[in-house]
Order: structure tokens, then C-alpha cells, then sequence
């Protein structure tokens, strides 16, 4: 029988890698979870060690169709993430972002619950301003092949503050900057989990342009820490906030720590840039540090060495 006392969370994308983290953290905190994941880019490995457990339900749902049931909360995860995965069929990349927003703000209308949209700092696009803080507009090609992608989060982040306005909803937005640890889906382009599996395969590590460009890597588990605060602030606090590592790594530095954590005799190759690849990512976080006394603890070096071990023994056993 159900608690009286203990929350009910969907959690959309789930079985995702960020996903299924928080689902965990859920259960540790007593909360009956509701996972509901089209596997797309999730996997129903990532929460197989939860099934057992009476408080986690699992469902196949795709986030553009609308979902009838009762929660108290809602985390809106649900989104291909990756390059590789939200240029496969783009059309269907913002359908996930803005009918899924319509849908799940739908829900937590009628259901009277608070919802959080897991944005992205591609919001800010290439940015001219550096670091990020939460005031900046971006810069963002519009018709670029990124777009579905960003675009689709900006307007998602739109209908949830418009339906705060209309409607008085409690939301939270966050903007998620660059996160990596285990589970993360082994193809999916995103630069940790690339040159992991190459300096594992002792393949060469492929660099795009110069390797000058820079990005700001957050470990799964601070990430997913400052979800669970956010969501627990005040309701007059909605966001959009930052949440990521502000330190600041360029690829070739990302590449050679990968190199000698692994103990790989892989390369460093260069290939050209893609089209619109930001040239810095660091996120201001000082938002994050007054409001809710959040900041990443993992080192980079520490996170990596988890993450290598869980592809090391996942894939290479």
C-alpha cells in the first residue's frame, strides 16, 4: 500500500543515463518512482537492478503522446542529448522537446504538481559571453543542423514559463552543462565517451579542429545532487539555473588525461570542426551556490577513473 506521506515522481527519459541516476536517488530518498522511457537512446539495462525494488515502475512511453497518471512531481528528462542521436531524425528531436514539454506541463496542471525541464546549456549556442551566466541570450543558428536540438529547448523552456505565468505552475529550469560517469550510451559522440572507448580500443582519439576549444565537465553524480536540491527550493525560485562544473578543460587536455588514466598507447588525430561546435562551454554557477549552497565536489581526474571502469568492464571484459 502507498505511504500517505511519500511522494510519487515521474521521471520521463529514465532509463537514460541521467535518468536512471536520478531515479536511484529517488528510491534512496523513499519516493515511488515512475520511469517512463521510449529507449531511444535509454536502455532498460540502465534500471534493470531497480526492477526489484516495489517503489520503481517501469514504462515504455514516448513523451510526444500524453501520459495519464498520478504523480506529485515531475522531472522532464526526456530528449536525445548527443549530437549523433538528436541529427538521426531531427524532426522527431523537436517534437520530443516541445510537444513533450506541452504534454508533461499538461499533466502537471491537471495533477496541481511541480515539474522540472532538464534545458541545456546549448541554449547559449556559441557563446560570445564567457562564462555563461543565466542573463545571457545566446547565440544560436537558428536553421542550423543543431537546431533541433536548441531550438527545442529554448522553446521548451518558453511553454514552461509561459505556463507558470498562465497558469501558476511551480517549475524549475535548469540548463545542464556538459556531464559525464557511467552509463553513458557508448556511441553516442559526446567527447568522454568517445575517447574512452577509443583509448580503450587503443584506436586514435579523434580531435576536432585544433583541440583548443573548451568545455566544462560535471560528474553524474554532482549533477544529479543539484537536481534533487533545486527541485526541493522554494516556489518562487524557478530558474533557468546552471548546473556544471566550472572547470574548464580543453579537448587535447580531455584527450591526453584519457590517454594516461587508461594507460592507452592510442594517438591524438585531428579532424576538421563540425558546423556551429561551440568554441568554450563554462558555466557560472553562482546562483547554484547562493540559492541552494550547490557545487561540484568530483574532480575530473577522480570521475574519469569511474567512468573508465565502468566502460572497461562493461564493454572489455
Amino acid at each position: 500500500m502507498r505511504s500517505l506521506n511519500r511522494k510519487r515522481v515521474l521521471v520521463t527519459g529514465g532509463a537514460g543515463f541521467l535518468g536512471s541516476h536520478l531515479c536511484e536517488r529517488l528510491l534512496e530518498r523513499d519516493c515511488e518512482v515512475l520511469c517512463a522511457d521510449n529507449y531511444f537512446t535509454g536502455s532498460r539495462d540502465n534500471v534493470l537492478h531497480l526492477l526489484s525494488n516495489p517503489r520503481f515502475e517501469l514504462i515504455r512511453h514516448d513523451v510526444t503522446f500524453p501520459l495519464y497518471v498520478e504523480v506529485d512531481q515531475i522531472y522532464n528528462l526526456a530528449c536525445p542529448a548527443s549530437p549523433i542521436h538528436y541529427q538521426h531524425d531531427p524532426v522527431q528531436t523537436t517534437k520530443t522537446s516541445v510537444h513533450g514539454a506541452i504534454n508533461m506541463l499538461g499533466l502537471a496542471k491537471r495533477l496541481n504538481a511541480r515539474i522540472m525541464q532538464a534545458s541545456t546549456s546549448e541554449v547559449y549556442g556559441d557563446p560570445a559571453v564567457h562564462p555563461q551566466t543565466e542573463e545571457y541570450w545566446g547565440n544560436v543558428n537558428t536553421i542550423g543542423p543543431r537546431a533541433c536540438y536548441d531550438e527545442g529547448k529554448r522553446c521548451a523552456e518558453t511553454l514552461f514559463f509561459d505556463y507558470h505565468r498562465q497558469h501558476k505552475l511551480s517549475i524549475k529550469v535548469i540548463r545542464i552543462f556538459n556531464t559525464y560517469g557511467p552509463r553513458m550510451h557508448p556511441n553516442d559522440g559526446r567527447v568522454v565517451s568517445n575517447f574512452v572507448i577509443q583509448a580503450l580500443k587503443g584506436e586514435p582519439i579523434t580531435v576536432y579542429g585544433d583541440g583548443q576549444q573548451t568545455r566544462a565537465f560535471c560528474y553524474v553524480d554532482d549533477l544529479i545532487e543539484g537536481f534533487l536540491r533545486f527541485m526541493d527550493t522554494p516556489a518562487e525560485i524557478t530558474g533557468p539555473l546552471n548546473l556544471g562544473n566550472p572547470g574548464e578543460f580543453t579537448m587535447l587536455e580531455l584527450a591526453e588525461k584519457i590517454i594516461r588514466l587508461t594507460g592507452s598507447s592510442s594517438r591524438i588525430e585531428h579532424k576538421p570542426l563540425p558546423q556551429d561546435d561551440p568554441k568554450q562551454r563554462r558555466p557560472d554557477i553562482s546562483k547554484a551556490k547562493a540559492l541552494m549552497n550547490w557545487e561540484p565536489t568530483v574532480p575530473l581526474d577522480a570521475g574519469l577513473e569511474r567512468t573508465i571502469a565502468y566502460f572497461r568492464d562493461r564493454f572489455f571484459a
